[in-house]
């Protein structure tokens, strides 16, 4: 941890500026990194101070003591990453940087910038020597993390692939997707494999359904271009929510570390079937001036999924996503199908649900029946809700943090395996050869209206 050079390519980007310098920033200010420099390069001709303030303007409250250790330690250097000769002249300004800073050349490359890049950007970096390949723990260590979404489908995801396995070691490439670092995601398969409440009922017996929902109440936010390429299904269905249905879905691991737990990971996806779905665009999404006029790439999807093995046979899973909706929020909704009532009146009570709320609290609640306070039998749902943020306070790191932190570690269970990628955009590739319908839908609402009409054809509610 205490001592690496830090090379962000994208340095000018909304990733960088928002995420990862100031992910940056929090570890200086808890001292888990002193002998360090951090190189920024884009193609973008700014100043160093110039790029910082902005990132400054973001954090809003800072220790002026910590900021300027980052000061002190950040540089920046204008780079095309199609361009050989310019990543040999970084490589030449990073070697002199820790020669000034007494580093010994522990090296991470974190490819914030787009997938078409990746392969040229890789390439350079081989060539230019400013990564090199290593054999598993030879030092110092050098190391490549490429941001998602890693291609645009299936054919691109692996040509990338092929290009990047060519120049460098399995374990030296992170494939990450920081969405798995968040606290209550790494939570899941904790609360269900370490409590025995739970593990005998999590298959197609006991459980009626598992709904999935990663809602944003934002649009484009300036990032048209980039949006218009990708869409709601490659943005986001692709790696968040399929990552979230196989951590739901796999079976118990060995232990629940490393590649036991993406071994299990790999075998929900290889057998998820794609059932049915509706797609949406919001109204005046084409309106943006980098957005295209006859554009037609979706900014909302909800999809019907199966696992077709003996553990869910039969329990739908329903995904959902969206931009410009009437809120944000990111929740996991399990339902238990509900007991024979031996009531003799108010039936049928309410099933069990087991929800996780990623964002925009940290929580998990089981909500249970009881009966409602002077009555003998009317029934009443109660939670039973574990909040983080009560227990532990504001000071869990952000995704961003730990992911940093564990590449610098060496720790590959952040790290998504190309065979989990791989069939991630197979399940994509199937959903867009499927051609489900396109309807507009109002910003501020929950979604096209036809969602109604997808509701009633399969029995179900999203829960709110």
């Amino acid at each position: 941890m205490n001592d690496f050079t830090f090379i962000l390519l994208g340095a000018t980007g909304d990733l960088s500026r928002r995420k990862l310098l100031p992910a940056l920033y929090h570890f200086i200010a808890r001292k888990q990194i002193e002998h360090f420099v951090i190189v920024g390069a884009a193609l973008a001709d700014v100043e160093s101070a110039q790029l910082l303030a902005e990132v400054k303007e973001k954090l809003g409250t800072v220790d002026e003591e910590v900021w300027k250790r980052l000061e002190d330690r950040f540089f920046y250097e204008s780079l095309n990453f199609t361009n050989e000769d310019d990543f040999k002249s970084l490589n030449k300004r990073v070697d002199a940087l820790e020669k000034q800073f007494g580093l010994s050349g522990n090296r991470m490359a974190y490819l914030a910038a787009a997938a078409e890049f990746f392969c040229p950007i890789t390439s350079h970096l081989a060539s230019s020597h400013l990564i090199k390949r290593k054999k598993m723990n030879e030092t110092p260590w050098q190391r490549i993390v490429y941001e998602k979404p890693f291609g645009h489908d299936l054919k691109s995801a692996r040509e990338i692939n092929e290009c990047i396995e060519k120049l460098f070691e399995e374990h030296q490439i992170y494939r990450v997707d920081h969405f798995l670092t968040k606290e209550l995601v790494s939570n899941i398969a904790l609360v269900r494999f370490t409590n025995c409440v739970f593990e005998p009922l999590w298959n197609n017996r006991y459980i009626d359904q598992v709904q999935i929902v990663i809602n944003e109440k934002i649009a484009l936010e300036g990032r048209g271009a980039y949006y218009d390429k990708y869409g709601a299904l490659s943005d986001v269905m692709q790696n968040h929510m399929l990552e979230l249905l196989a951590l739901i879905g796999m079976e118990s691991p060995t232990k629940l570390s490393g590649d036991y737990v993406r071994d299990r990971r790999v075998q929900v996806l290889e057998k998820v079937e794609v059932v049915d779905g509706i797609l949406g665009q919001y109204e005046g999404y084409k309106k943006d001036a980098s957005v295209s006029s006859d554009s037609d790439t979706e900014t909302f999807a909800a999809l019907m999924m199966r696992i077709d093995n003996p553990r869910w046979a039969g329990v739908p899973f329903y995904l959902k996503t969206g931009k410009c909706l009437d809120k944000k929020e990111t929740k996991i909704h399990i339902k238990f199908k509900a007991v024979d009532c031996l009531l003799t009146r108010d039936c049928p009570v309410p099933s069990n649900w087991l929800s996780f709320e990623v964002s925009p609290e940290a929580t998990f609640a089981l909500s249970l029946n009881a009966k409602k306070p002077g009555r003998s039998e009317q029934v009443i749902p109660v939670s039973m809700e574990f909040c983080h943020s009560c227990l532990f306070g504001p000071q869990t790191p952000e995704s961003y943090e730990v992911v940093i932190e564990e590449v610098i570690r060496g720790e590959k269970s952040i790290s998504v395996r190309f065979d989990e990628i791989e069939q991630c955009w197979r399940i994509i590739d199937t959903v867009r050869k499927k051609s489900f319908p396109l309807y507009e839908y109002q910003c501020d609402s929950k979604g096209p209206q036809e969602l109604k009409q997808f509701e009633q054809k399969h029995g179900m509610r999203w829960r709110s």
